[in-house]
């Protein structure tokens, strides 16, 4: 399904959070647009090693290509996906100018993603999202949303994400992050070859904790007709192989917002209450209490990044919510189409379920 991707610039005063802080700053969304405007809108954020092109289409695309009605059929809504800061379609380290360019690319919060993502719609004639979907750092942003702009969303939904990103999920990205930072043709950032070493080492890390313990008791790289392990990861895991050209700086900058994510930190507008160098933690009860919105969230049973416990105890807190575990042996990417299709029919079928109450 061929849409333009176009660009919304917007001058943005960045978060007190970000570096540097409360600074102007003019960046570039990088958006497509499936549907009716006079539709209701949904809106699909790009996660983590994702682009426009691999972003949730499951929940969008034709019927003939899903095996199945997706819920947000751009006959009946207007789709918007868009681009995270940072993910090399969107203004990032790798296509920025001078003085933002490369490793001097500001590093950019969660906040400021929402805030450019609001102009947008705003841009764009929205009044009101029907529905915020996003998958990982995707669902961490449909957290974002409905506490920044709780009146703008009537219906959030969160697959495998977190209203905060954890001390475990944190330490875990420092595995990968460190694995780029410390290779030889990094170069602190300053490089003018890409960086190869470095993101195949940063990507074996990450393959890891992106599928489950019983994903590999059970060989499932069989089941995608791989001889071996290693073959798997060479296709799929690796500067070289399906994660294609990504740039370093561009990795780095969505891992910094990754880890900075805490919709606490905006519990009080313009004052930090929680720093990932150590402090005190912020109320996340109080801030989820500000959604208005409708939510469903979704874990996977066997997600590494982000578990079920955590979400459990989110939902209590939040004044709508409702909990849907993911069963599924594909640990996180069973959440974003990566999985077994049986996971993305029960994604649909549970979306569809949501929305038509």
């Amino acid at each position: 399904m061929a849409a333009e991707t176009k660009q919304f610039t917007h001058n943005l005063t960045l978060s007190p959070l970000s570096t540097p802080p409360s600074t102007s700053v003019s960046l570039s969304l990088a958006y497509r647009t499936y549907g009716d405007p006079s539709s209701p809108a949904v809106l699909l954020p790009t996660c983590y090693g994702g682009k426009l092109d691999t972003t949730l289409p499951f929940l969008f695309g034709p019927a003939s290509e899903n095996d199945h009605n997706p819920p947000f059929d751009p006959r009946t809504h207007f789709v918007i996906v868009l681009g995270l800061l940072g993910g090399s379609e969107s203004s990032s380290p790798s296509n920025t100018k001078e003085p933002y360019d490369g490793a001097r690319f500001p590093k950019v919060t969660y906040a400021d993603n929402i805030h450019m993502q609001h102009a947008l719609c705003e841009s764009l004639g929205v009044k009101n999202l029907h529905a915020y979907c996003g998958f990982t750092m995707g669902g961490q942003q449909a957290y974002h949303m409905a506490v920044l702009y709780p009146d703008f969303v009537s219906n959030m939904i969160c697959i495998c994400g977190s209203a905060r990103t954890s001390w475990h999920n944190w330490c875990f990205l420092e595995g990968p992050r460190s694995a780029i930072v410390n290779s030889e043709d990094f170069n602190g950032g300053e490089y003018e070859v890409p960086v190869v070493k470095g993101l195949n080492a940063f990507w074996r890390v990450y393959s890891t904790w992106a599928l489950s313990q019983g994903w590999f008791r059970e060989r499932c790289w069989e089941q995608l007709g791989y001889a071996s392990l290693e073959a798997y990861l060479a296709e799929n895991w690796g500067s070289d192989g399906g994660k294609g050209a990504w740039d370093a700086n561009d990795l780095l900058a969505l891992l910094a917002t990754w880890q900075a994510g805490d919709v606490t930190a905006y519990d009080t507008a313009g004052e930090e209450v929680e720093s990932r160098n150590g402090g005190k933690p912020g109320d996340l009860a109080k801030a989820l209490k500000k959604v208005k919105a409708r939510c469903l969230i979704m874990p996977c049973r066997t997600d590494a990044y982000f578990p079920v416990e955590d979400n459990e105890a989110e939902v209590k807190m939040l004044p709508d919510a409702k909990l849907s575990v993911i069963e599924s042996q594909w640990g996180h990417l069973a959440g974003g189409g990566g999985g077994r299709k049986e996971d993305n029919a029960f994604l649909v079928n549970e979306i569809r379920k949501f929305l038509a109450t």
